[in-house]
């Protein structure tokens, strides 16, 4: 795959900040995050890691095989919301500068990425195995695929490089005030790195060395 989904670039030098004051569990009883005024509730992350552990249960050969795959993904939940979160943010940087992804566009990445994997079984299985993302989140996944890389053109940023990526994630952190992002503090803080990433951190300190143990570190975007 020449794709990766979104995420936060870590490093051992990055130092995390609240983007915002997280009060979620006071203010908004029941929701996991609340974004542009919008929850996401409990209900509706847990739905959607289900999908996820159903998915993975499916595609196994055994019980052992499934066990393997939960353990391989002790974070599930948090990078679930992370994933719900920072696709809202995503979305609102690439419709304020104008983006919007068609039908057509999403069929034409699908096909290709298709081809690439060697059918759709197994690229619904790879997206699955890499991303957490079950084969019915797949044409969802790809739009916000094609948002970031029109976003990155539209704002000249080579996400290649240092300075592309800052210029990428300085539109995330803009998006992210505008929609006031607000997580339950049970599942850790909305940030932003000394390098300029936005996403999901641990509320606890120190936060980087505890995302970095339970989460390995992930690449930020870049395009194909």
């Amino acid at each position: 795959m020449h794709r990766r989904r979104i995420a936060i670039a870590f490093t051992s030098a990055a130092v995390a900040v609240p983007l915002l004051t997280a009060c979620g569990s006071e203010a908004h009883p029941g929701a996991a995050a609340v974004v542009g005024g919008q929850r996401i509730t409990v209900s509706q992350l847990e739905s959607r890691v289900n999908e996820v552990r159903d998915a993975q249960q499916a595609a196994t050969a055994d019980s052992a095989q499934y066990e393997q795959a939960i353990a391989k993904t002790g974070g599930l939940t948090r990078n679930t919301l992370h994933t719900m979160v920072l696709d809202r943010v995503l979305h609102r940087a690439a419709t304020d500068a104008g983006i919007s992804v068609s039908r057509k566009e999403m069929q034409e990445m699908r096909t290709g990425l298709e081809q690439q994997a060697g059918g759709a079984k197994q690229l619904e299985a790879a997206w699955l195995q890499q991303y957490n993302v079950p084969p019915k989140r797949l044409t969802e996944s790809l739009r916000t695929e094609i948002e970031a890389q029109k976003l990155s053109t539209t704002l000249g940023a080579d996400t290649r490089t240092q300075e592309g990526q800052a210029v990428f994630w300085k539109a995330l952190a803009r998006a992210s005030k505008e929609l006031n992002v607000d997580l339950n503090p049970r599942y850790g803080n909305w940030a932003v790195t000394k390098n300029g990433a936005v996403g999901r951190v641990d509320a606890k300190t120190p936060w980087l060395n505890q995302v970095t143990k339970q989460e390995p570190a992930q690449a930020a975007p870049e395009t194909a």
